[in-house]
């Protein structure tokens, strides 16, 4: 399923709107958030046969520890049963599972499940999929800040590249698009440092109805964009 044109190395997305979708039908907020899930899936498989080399999916942010603790738990749930239902599929479509985010907050035992995931696709040679678990750009920042600090590095030595290496992306390249559903227009704390030059599309649709083929339609606009990163266009006449 390739498109004519340019396709993005790394495409972060805000997946927003679970609750919202399911309110709106008269069902409870999880059967949202179970479609989201399902989105997910089909969202993956297009980034792989686009060939895409990194995908983050904003699953649940700090901000989200503050819902009630029947939602968080059933987040949690949808979480483990997602990543022992595809773990399978991640590894036969050579998918190297990553996780960002405060993942030592999360229940003993979805960290297991985190861990077991990224060490058996570890060797993998696919699409970075990175997950963002209580994730908070800000928070990654400061973390990577005490990070520089006890590593001893001066001020002098530290470069942007250096101090890429100390922020929870360490190796996956920065995203040249992110994409925000629901019409919602903010960047809610995710990948701050990374996002500086990515290009953003906005979509009203809700998460859930968010289909390959909207999906497919962002990378479009992507790919009319002239990205100049502070440059002059080449074709901009020459003074």
């Amino acid at each position: 399923m390739l498109l004519g044109g340019r396709i993005p190395r790394h495409v972060g997305i805000i997946m927003d709107g679970n609750g919202r979708w399911a309110e709106s039908r008269g069902l409870p907020r999880i059967e949202g958030h179970r479609r989201g899930v399902e989105r997910s899936k089909e969202v993956i498989e297009v980034a792989v046969e686009l060939g895409l080399k990194a995908l983050t999916l904003y699953t649940f942010s700090t901000e989200n520890w503050r819902r009630s603790t029947a939602e968080v738990a059933t987040l949690m749930r949808l979480l483990e049963i997602y990543l022992k239902r595809e773990l399978d599929g991640l590894i036969k479509n050579d998918i190297v599972f990553r996780s960002i985010g405060e993942i030592w907050r999360l229940p003993d035992h979805i960290q297991s499940i985190i861990k077991e995931a990224q060490e058996k696709t570890s060797s993998n040679k696919g699409m970075i999929l990175a997950i963002a678990l209580s994730y908070s750009g800000r928070n990654e920042i400061l973390r990577a800040v005490k990070k520089v600090i006890c590593s001893g590095i001066g001020p002098d030595e530290l470069s942007e590249e250096g101090f890429n290496a100390f922020l929870d992306t360490s190796g996956i390249p920065q995203p040249d698009l992110i994409i925000r559903t629901s019409g919602e227009m903010r960047i809610s704390n995710f990948l701050l440092w990374q996002a500086a030059y990515s290009e953003f599309y906005f979509s009203d649709t809700l998460w859930p109805d968010f289909t390959k083929d909207e999906f497919l339609l962002a990378i479009q606009d992507y790919q009319r964009r002239e990205r100049r990163f502070g440059a002059i266009p080449a074709r901009a006449d020459a003074f």
